[in-house]
């Protein structure tokens, strides 16, 4: 617990620093962020809402009015993931920028990342020496350049090991291993497919089948540690996606309206704090982040 707190504590420091204002979201929602599948339902004074998966439509109303926000708050899925990363309930750091691209928003997470890195190389010394995570590993990440690769780049990778691998296809953990098993600092995986991603990323002008946003892979066998991009920010554009993925825009009027009467480019992200610490001090399993983990299987104490 020591350990998640340091790294929770550079989170907050970074974002302070940068000048963004925390705020708070709510945890009952009516509508899915990440996918209707993963849902957790909650009977609501008879009526049925959910808990949310993220908080990024309400950071977003936020980054309009005060450009630079974030959150650390639950967040819940309800996947049916049984790995060493995966918990149902966790701590979600997540942020929105206003008048922002995806250069800008790659670099605002490598400054993140390294700032966090840097904290808990100062702050956390006995933590990492309890899990014996050497301090020269994270040293080369503060140090060190990130690279960039695209999704069709990685596909190529992956595809070597796994030819039965598809392009379109979802990155999985054993994927990602494969990518970066010859990194030992996070990378960049931008521009996905658009059939990957959900309705509010922005497809690129230039190449519409790809999306503007950005997956950060940690080393070491850890995968996913960060998703992000732009956001759809124009209407018409925002309907568009939506009607692909056959979704009711009524269902999100609040948050169709938000570009229906006057927007701007921005963008965001999110990353679960405990698989960060996970990699960040080389633990074996995410329960290792947290006091009482919530997965398919736990529920108490």
């Amino acid at each position: 617990m020591k350990a998640a707190a340091t790294v929770f504590e550079g989170y907050h420091d970074f974002c302070k620093k940068e000048g963004y204002l925390e705020v708070q979201c709510p945890m009952f929602v009516s509508g899915a962020v990440e996918g209707g599948n993963e849902l957790f339902d909650v009977e609501y004074f008879g009526k049925k809402v959910q808990l949310t998966q993220s908080s990024q439509f309400y950071l977003e109303v936020y980054a309009h009015a005060l450009e630079k926000v974030y959150t650390v708050a639950p967040s819940f899925r309800a996947e049916p993931s049984r790995t060493r990363r995966h918990l149902t309930e966790f701590w979600h750091a997540e942020w929105e920028t206003a008048f922002s691209g995806l250069d800008d928003l790659m670099a605002w997470e490598e400054r993140m990342i390294k700032h966090v890195a840097k904290h808990v190389l100062d702050k956390g010394g006995d933590q990492l020496a309890h899990f014996g995570r050497k301090t020269e590993a994270l040293e080369k990440v503060v140090k060190s350049k990130f690279e960039k690769f695209t999704y069709d780049e990685v596909f190529e990778i992956a595809q070597k090991k796994f030819p039965e691998l598809k392009w379109g296809d979802d990155l999985q953990e054993a994927h990602e291993r494969e990518i970066t098993k010859d990194f030992d600092v996070p990378i960049f995986v931008h521009h996905y497919p658009t059939v990957l991603k959900p309705f509010y990323h922005r497809p690129d002008p230039t190449r519409p089948e790809t999306v503007l946003c950005c997956d950060v892979l940690a080393p070491e066998g850890y995968g996913e540690i960060i998703g992000s991009g732009e956001r759809c920010w124009k209407y018409d554009e925002l309907v568009g996606r939506m009607k692909e993925a056959k979704l009711k825009v009524k269902d999100y009027q609040w948050y169709v309206d938000l570009r229906k009467y006057g927007s701007v480019p921005h963008t965001g992200g999110g990353l679960g704090l405990a698989r960060f610490a996970m990699w960040l001090y080389k633990m074996d399993h995410i329960r290792d982040a947290v006091g009482f983990p919530r997965t398919m299987s736990r529920i108490a104490p």
